[in-house]
């Protein structure tokens, strides 16, 4: 079965299951599952029951699709996503973005638990990801193109979306919520980072680091998606010296600042 096969069949069986058309796909990332207490659910799939769907392996992401209803708009949720670092290829890691576009969303809403490299950002901050550095090693659209899904150059020059962002940062101020803009970072994982290593990814011009988002962003974009992300820095950059952080104190971070994030999320979808 070739992928746009597989993409279509999981499409279909989704749509037959829920017979529901969402606007809007939502990933949440380690620790960030509480927007889901917002929806009004009105279907929740483990993944395991999705025909060619990938099962997540971390802790802290719960592995279901969610379909309901957020601030009056239709949406599907992903609460825990893929990483290449478990093993996935990329193909499978940006799956459930294409069959999301499959079933009718036209915008990406992306959060994650990040690595600050950027002095001025602290632990439990918010950043609006404005651009992305692509460090894996590879990229999901390598092999033929799916004409189908989009072009086989896509550009790449507005990967987030300027509106949405600016919108974000009045709904924050309005809300009196500390925040940061910056670009994020995307490699495999699963090591942190080596002090050597956050450094040459500052020099680079990266505020966060993380292992996710930059293939869900790039196949998003290859479709014609309008993407918003937010990272919640969870922890910072370890340089000579210092303690590095666990996964719990990653998680306990992330659950601290979600609540912020959920607030601005469900101001931008509502604003749809």
């Amino acid at each position: 079965m070739t992928e746009i096969e597989k993409i279509k069949k999981t499409a279909e069986f989704l749509k037959e299951k829920t017979n529901f058309t969402p606007q809007v796909g939502i990933i949440l990332g380690s620790g960030l599952g509480g927007l889901v207490k917002s929806i009004d659910i009105k279907h929740s799939l483990d993944y395991s029951d999705i025909p060619e769907f990938p099962v997540s392996t971390v802790e802290g992401h719960d592995g279901k699709l969610i379909f309901g209803i957020l601030e009056g708009k239709n949406v599907v949720a992903m609460q825990g996503r893929f990483h290449y670092y478990e093993g996935y290829s990329m193909q499978q890691v940006v799956f459930p973005v294409r069959v999301m576009k499959m079933l009718g969303i036209t915008h990406l809403f992306l959060s994650n638990a990040a690595g600050g490299l950027n002095p001025a950002f602290e632990v439990g901050d918010l950043m609006l990801i404005k651009d992305h550095i692509n460090m894996f090693p590879t990229n999901p659209l390598i092999g033929k193109n799916i004409e189908e899904l989009g072009t086989r150059f896509p550009e790449m020059g507005e990967p987030y979306s300027k509106k949405l962002i600016n919108l974000a940062k009045s709904v924050a101020k309005e809300n009196k919520i500390k925040f940061q803009t910056g670009v994020y970072v995307g490699s495999s994982g699963p090591t942190l980072e080596t002090p050597s290593e956050y450094n040459m990814f500052r020099i680079l011009g990266a505020d966060a680091t993380g292992m996710s988002t930059v293939p869900e962003v790039i196949a998003a974009r290859h479709m014609g998606l309008t993407c918003f992300g937010i990272s919640i820095i969870t922890n910072l950059a370890v340089t000579a010296g210092m303690e590095g952080a666990t996964h719990d104190e990653v998680q306990n971070a992330a659950g601290e600042a979600e609540p912020k994030m959920t607030l601005i999320f469900k101001n931008l979808i509502r604003s749809l």
